[in-house]
């Protein structure tokens, strides 16, 4: 495969003091000839004051819950690497540091390169099996849009354009990062994927993310919730949960 000279850079999102995670990700990318780099992720747990970006009472009346401490810090430190991503002026594969990487995981990412027309944002990992519609065949490595949210942020690659405009829709944080990334008709971007993904996660327990599974917001907390959605809709110029 003749490889273009498209430049790129990998983000590793990891706590400082995660060793035993940041030892793990230094063996599995000893296995690929590329370039990468830790950014330091956000500690949610030692935020003494929610960051001007989440509103918990707003969060509260239209999500029917408030984000986790590390759920915020797991968004900022995402927010962080997009800006890495628009300031390089580069294409930029973002992970946390949970990955494990497939053998094809470099044959991937050179296949991607080698056509930058084919795609923007890129998922390369999903935590739930959705079905997909291919759209593509780049030199074996196929290029789906999935039929349903996989959700997920363990690894995706992205385009400058599209992290500026993830920044632009994140002024409010009001959802997990993964969630965001599948909230096409907020950022109204379209999310492909390579299937199959070429990266997995090693489902240790997140250091960046405490999310547990959550019960359903059901009864009169959905139909309360639901006004609250159509108020916002009604009244605001840019509703979080836009029809």
């Amino acid at each position: 495969m003749t490889v273009t000279a498209l430049p790129f850079q990998i983000l590793v999102i990891s706590l400082q003091r995660s060793l035993d995670r940041r030892a793990k990700v230094e063996s599995e990318l000893q296995t690929v000839s590329m370039p990468w780099s830790f950014l330091d992720a956000v500690d949610g747990s030692a935020l003494k004051n929610p960051p001007d970006e989440y509103k918990p009472l707003k969060v509260k009346c239209l999500q029917g819950y408030e984000l986790t401490p590390n759920e915020i810090g797991c968004y900022l430190s995402h927010k962080e690497a997009w800006k890495r991503c628009v300031e390089k002026n580069i294409p930029t594969l973002i992970f946390e540091d949970d990955f494990v990487l497939a053998p094809e995981f470099e044959h991937t990412i050179l296949s991607l390169l080698n056509r930058p027309n084919d795609w923007n944002f890129v998922r390369l990992q999903g935590l739930y099996e959705v079905p997909y519609q291919e759209l593509s065949l780049i030199d074996g490595v196929h290029l789906v849009k999935n039929i349903g949210d996989a959700v997920g942020a363990t690894a995706y690659l992205l385009k400058p354009e599209i992290a500026r405009a993830l920044i632009n829709e994140s002024s409010d944080i009001y959802e997990p990062v993964d969630h965001f990334l599948e909230h096409q008709k907020k950022h109204g971007l379209e999310f492909l994927a390579v299937r199959p993904y070429p990266v997995d996660i090693t489902r240790a327990k997140s250091t960046i993310d405490d999310r547990q599974e959550r019960a359903p917001v059901q009864g009169l907390r959905k139909r309360l919730r639901s006004v609250a959605r159509a108020l916002d809709r009604a009244l605001s110029k840019h509703p979080w949960f836009p029809r």
